[in-house]
């Protein structure tokens, strides 16, 4: 098992993203990791090599365009900006990593095209692990969406985004902006979730700010195999403000995945 991590600039889709790679055993499937609407590689913090130790799969993250240190975001997002990285993105950057049927490990805006890729490809993915997923727009979402602009424009959240991304502004407008359109209030995707076929591990925090456990509940509904982790006291962000619950569960989950026979390649 390589224990260094492996660094990688690729361009897909005329963008330039960063992406690293945690080796692990290649008779288990890669865990790809999706990160929410203002993270990138860096925000998982130590999260990839920790789940690379309790899973032995190798795990690889990407930033997307408009975040980390990947391409700058250019343009405004448009409603379907999901959409367009969960069929176009997303699978030809699996194909140039020569990555066959990955476990998708997504967070918030991650999880929602995590689904959206299974559903539009149901055939190309081992499992989902969806925590805090969005498969439509809640109150609650775009309550807490309106707040983190006023928090933007009055504390340090730019200084400590510019951290993280090579333009804080680009990377938070992009987001914050199409949230609170209009037009995205119609956004939905339970469509997609009618197409999965594989299994999948909902999580969600009790206290999330975000989003409600209807997104979940709404998710099982149209999954047939699906389990459901709800972490008491935690937020939008379980992974980052319960770790040890959230590891030991997807750990689990992956080992019971029957996945000894499975192949992957980078």
């Amino acid at each position: 098992m390589t224990r260094e991590p492996i660094a990688r600039d690729v361009v897909v889709d005329g963008k330039r993203l960063e992406t690293v790679r945690y080796g692990g055993d290649p008779a288990r499937p890669a865990i790809v990791m999706l990160h929410e609407g203002l993270g990138s590689i860096s925000l998982w913090r130590d999260l990839p090599q920790r789940l690379r130790e309790r899973t032995r799969c190798t795990v690889v993250a990407y930033s997307r365009y408009g975040y980390g240190r990947s391409d700058v975001l250019r343009e405004k997002r448009v409603p379907e900006y999901m959409h367009h990285e969960g069929e176009v993105v997303l699978p030809a950057l699996l194909a140039q990593l020569e990555i066959e049927r990955p476990i998708l490990f997504g967070h918030s805006d991650g999880a929602s095209i995590a689904l959206i890729f299974a559903g539009a490809h149901p055939g190309a993915v081992r499992a989902l692990v969806l925590e805090a997923p969005h498969v439509f727009v809640e109150d609650l979402t775009v309550r807490s969406i309106a707040a983190a602009k006023t928090t933007y424009a009055t504390t340090d959240l730019p200084a400590k985004l510019r951290r993280h991304h090579a333009d804080s502004d680009a990377t938070f407008f992009g987001w914050n902006d199409i949230w609170l359109d209009p037009r995205f209030r119609d956004w939905n995707i339970e469509r997609y979730a009618e197409r999965v076929r594989v299994p999948v591990l909902l999580i969600q925090g009790e206290a999330d700010e975000f989003g409600t456990a209807a997104q979940l509940d709404a998710i099982a509904a149209r999954v047939a195999d699906t389990q459901t982790l709800m972490v008491p006291r935690a937020g939008h962000s379980p992974h980052r403000d319960a770790p040890e619950p959230v590891l030991a569960r997807v750990a689990a989950f992956v080992d019971h995945l029957g996945m000894n026979d499975e192949r992957r390649t980078w």
